[in-house]
């Protein structure tokens, strides 16, 4: 049978707007769960650095725990089996009385995922930088925190811009996978839409072309702040858990 095209449904009422309602979903989610991923990641790449064996430990069974079992697996477990293990109140809070529950769930699944990929790039990070500055740090008078807040930290960052960036685009992307657990984000509302016209070419084109169009712009904005940030002779390798 050949392929009816029909673009025209696209620009039809309701179906561009639902269109956009999953781009403005998808990219709150992601930045949403990117507030989460960063801070959080950043203090487990720094435990990771630490000499102190018992912070180690706990971030490193957090690492090895978050990065070990799919996201996917991750989302159904927060969504379907926590309010179930729960005591009841909380649990009938989670399922029944929290405002767009599955958007919450997403957002914390997806941030407490990355962070575990944020925290391994800024470990690799601050590896990346000789001894010799926290050293140096330390034998001016510096404590440990501020050798990491004025010295570590912000060269750390500035080596791994690359490696931050495919951290979040990463977070864009597996929104994806919140269609799974009912949030009408891009990739479900293309489906939604799809199932109603019955042009699932024409719709996941579309989809295909603006998660292009957004990744092709947060990496032409975050190549111009590496170059203007790149410091000579400082380069570290991105790390994939």
């Amino acid at each position: 049978m050949r392929y009816n095209w029909n673009w025209d449904v696209l620009f039809g009422p309701p179906y561009l707007g639902w269109i956009f309602s999953g781009l403005q979903w998808t990219v709150l989610i992601a930045l949403l769960a990117w507030a989460i991923a960063f801070p959080l990641g950043s203090l487990l790449g720094i435990a990771r650095t630490l000499t102190n064996p018992v912070v180690r430990a706990v971030a490193g069974a957090y690492v090895e725990l978050f990065r070990n079992i799919p996201l996917l697996v991750q989302l159904f477990l927060f969504y379907f089996v926590l309010p179930e293990i729960l005591p009841a109140s909380w649990g009938t809070w989670l399922k029944r009385d929290l405002d767009n529950a599955e958007v919450w769930t997403a957002v914390i699944c997806l941030g407490l995922y990355t962070a575990v990929r944020v925290g391994e790039q800024v470990r690799s990070g601050i590896e990346a930088i000789s001894r010799g500055q926290t050293y140096a740090g330390l034998a001016t008078g510096l404590s440990r925190v501020q050798v990491y807040r004025h010295i570590l930290l912000p060269v750390a960052y500035r080596i791994i811009i690359p490696a931050l960036t495919t951290e979040f685009l990463s977070i864009f992307k597996n929104s994806s996978l919140a269609l799974t657990i009912g949030v009408l984000e891009l990739t479900g509302q293309t489906r939604r839409i799809s199932e109603y016209t019955f042009q699932p070419i024409e719709m996941f084109l579309t989809a295909t072309g603006l998660y292009a169009a957004v990744t092709l712009t947060v990496t032409g904005i975050m190549s111009v702040v590496e170059r203007r940030t790149r410091l000579p002779g400082m380069i570290v390798t991105e790390v994939s858990p």
